[in-house]
């Protein structure tokens, strides 16, 4: 079995090369003891069974993020017997730096210049000759969407062996840094035996990598410096390079912009352009889509038309799924009475979790399904990185990240795939920041509540287009709402518990490209709506005994539930809220799509939730128990702001290792959400009776 590693920035193609290689053998984790995922997968050719590692996207090897740790590390020690460095032949000469830098860990290097068809349409020409030429490894062309040209990419992986033992120079470093890093990778290559680039490590130690020397380490089992004759040499050099007016960052600046112009130099002479103005469509783009003027209202746009959408699009299926389970419910019933089973058995398991199971799915998969394909669309269209662009200025004045713009978006559709997707964010400091304010955009399971209120008290007297559209332009201006929270609770985090300034990073904005549709569908069902939905149920189904159990089990002759509702309903209603508000939001923690059936079920003090299709009923029966407008909207608000779901949790913990930081994630949202229902109640209270 050969080991073939995929190398390359994000956004070349590079994950649609590895699914292409490898079909349906492949599998996903961590690497060990890291946050960072890895895919590996299999593909057979010429009779070899090739092991292929998918390394994470990054633009450099000299790491500034746990991505970009990995893949050097891998490519450093690991010892693939090959390495394929995917590059966007539209751009390639931001690539080229990457694979200069791989160059110098090893020559066993392929290279896979991807999106040809993209090129082809932008009148790039890519001339392989000359990039083998300057580069002494192999070229291939591919189009991965196609499948075009893979056959001959692993066909090169598999039979180029380099006509030399040692690694090459592809980048000549300016005296005396050049003289430095050859004098050192001599002596290194003299004294190790193990199979570490000489060069590589030469100007990580002339540079102080404290990142790879820890890793280097690690990978020798002791300290590195306990070779005496390694440690005399560096520091040596060190001094030398000092008193030729070389100090550490004059050191790491040579070597970046010997690498850059190198690739300047390789891609001048091997890329031609039919067509100079090329790149004058996606211009035109980015002025409308990142300007001061048109950026923001497109984004508000884009979120009201998604949004709409995803309201109108999901009633629906949603109303075919609780039949479907309705129906089924019935046939358990006659089942358990046909087999005789006690009504005490099959209670708790038919009203209570089944019941509450069927209601979340029923509930939360049409909208997913409606959300995810959308999203993941815009993701692949490559607007994204607009939004991040956009929102960069708003974060940097809070001190958090850019990036935060892209988890947060996540969290739309699941606030705990929000907080994994903060993985992105490089400094420790802001990822912590990220994962903190995540909750306060309402995920997927809050927008049938919120959207539910709003239908009763804010848009209930319009008609068909009309209260669907109010819906969701209703429902826009409450996620501005939770993106302003967003950013101010940024800012207090950067100014107390998590002091610290702004981090500057790399923002691709990547070409505009037609998504591809089918491809996005099937990611998205599979990749994230089944995946959130199958969390939600775990925890949804524990959760539905609970309240099972808390309804039908009477002390005094009032049930548990009513005696929580009435103990919580004095500091209710400080919040503009009710006792049975609050409680259901608190047995609704494993899933937010439960909170409206709870309520419901208190208020007519039902045994098992109870599902009203029409609103105008399920609106009476509010009022009925002293809902007004103003309670309607408390429960908009706390209902944006207050703990994550159970899953989000658990997944916090996860993320940061850590209870203390989940409980403070548990801690803010609800600690500002109770603050902006007590003072949006009691100020409108105070004009009520004026």
């Amino acid at each position: 079995m050969r080991t073939i590693a995929l190398a390359g920035n994000p956004n070349v193609g590079k994950s649609t090369v590895f699914n292409a290689l490898t079909g349906m053998k492949q599998h996903t984790g961590n690497w060990p003891g890291k946050t960072v995922e890895s895919a590996q997968g299999e593909c057979r050719r010429d009779g070899l069974t090739l092991h292929l590692v998918d390394l994470p996207g990054c633009y450099s090897l000299l790491a500034r993020s746990q991505e970009e740790e990995v893949a050097r590390d891998f490519l450093c020690f690991d010892c693939p017997d090959a390495v394929i460095v995917v590059c966007d032949a539209t751009c390639l000469e931001r690539n080229m730096n990457l694979v200069l830098q791989i160059l110098e860990i090893t020559p066993r290097v392929i290279l896979c210049v991807n999106l040809v068809d993209e090129a082809k349409k932008k009148h790039i020409r890519v001339h392989l000759d000359r990039l083998t030429d300057s580069l002494s490894v192999p070229a291939v062309k591919t189009a991965a969407r196609s499948g075009e040209g893979l056959k001959a990419l692993i066909t090169a992986a598999v039979s180029w062996d380099p006509p030399f033992d040692g690694r090459g120079t592809p980048v000549v470093y300016p005296e005396p840094l050049e003289t430095a890093v050859s004098s050192l990778a001599e002596t290194l290559s003299f004294l190790w035996e193990e199979n570490i680039s000489p060069r590589f490590a030469a100007v990580r130690f002339l540079e102080e990598d404290e990142g790879f020397l820890s890793s280097l380490s690690r990978h020798l089992g002791h300290p590195w410096d306990e070779h005496d004759d390694i440690k005399e040499e560096v520091d040596r050099l060190r001094v030398w390079l000092l008193r030729q007016g070389m100090d550490r960052e004059s050191v790491r600046d040579a070597v970046r912009e010997s690498f850059v112009k190198k690739a300047e130099a390789i891609c001048r002479r091997a890329v031609s352009f039919d067509d100079p103005q090329y790149a004058r469509k996606d211009r035109r783009l980015d002025w409308l889509f990142t300007s001061r003027i048109t950026g923001f209202p497109i984004m508000f746009f884009l979120l009201l038309l998604i949004f709409w959408i995803t309201i109108s699009g999901a009633n629906v299926p949603s109303a075919l799924l609780s039949e479907a389970f309705s129906w089924m419910e019935n046939r358990l019933l006659d089942s358990a009475a046909a087999l005789g089973i006690p009504k005490a058995i099959y209670a708790p398991i038919i009203f209570g979790i089944y019941r509450v199971l069927a209601w979340v799915v029923s509930v939360m998969l049409p909208p997913m399904a409606i959300f995810f394909p959308l999203f993941t669309l815009l993701e692949d269209f490559g607007y994204l990185p607009r939004i991040a662009y956009n929102m960069d200025r708003c974060f940097k004045s809070c001190r958090a990240c850019g990036k935060q713009a892209l988890t947060m978006c996540m969290g739309f559709g699941c606030n705990a795939v929000g907080v994994t997707g903060c993985r992105i964010i490089d400094s420790p400091r802001e990822r912590m920041v990220a994962i903190l304010t995540n909750s306060f955009v309402p995920c997927n399971g809050r927008f049938p509540m919120i959207i539910t209120i709003i239908a009763m008290f804010f848009a209930g007297t319009a008609a068909g287009f009309l209260s669907s559209f109010l819906s969701a332009l209703y429902l826009s201006l409450i996620i501005l709402l939770g993106i302003a929270m967003t950013f101010l609770t940024s800012r207090l985090l950067s100014q107390t518990v998590l002091k610290g300034m702004s981090s500057s990073f790399t923002l691709e904005l990547p070409p505009y490209r037609r998504p591809q549709v089918g491809n996005v569908i099937f990611r998205s069902v599979c990749d994230r709506t089944l995946f959130v939905l199958g969390r939600a149920v775990a925890v949804a189904a524990p959760a539905g005994l609970l309240i099972w159990i808390m309804a039908n089990i009477s002390v005094g002759g009032t049930s548990l539930l009513t005696h929580c509702t009435e103990f919580l309903d004095p500091f209710a209603r400080c919040l503009g809220l009710d006792g049975v508000i609050l409680m259901s939001f608190l047995l609704g923690l494993p899933a937010n799509e439960l909170v409206i059936p709870i309520m419901l079920m208190a208020y007519l003090a039902q045994g098992s939730l109870t599902e009203i299709g029409d609103l105008q009923e399920m609106k009476n029966i509010l009022m009925d128990h002293g809902w007004t407008w103003v309670t309607a909207a408390c429960t908009i608000l706390f209902s944006l702001m207050h703990w994550p779901c159970a899953t989000t949790c658990l997944t916090i913990r996860k993320e940061t290792g850590s209870v203390r930081w989940m409980l403070l994630s548990i801690l803010l949202p609800t600690a500002m959400g109770m603050i902006s229902c007590f003072l949006f109640s009691q100020i409108t209270g105070l004009f009520l009776e004026m």
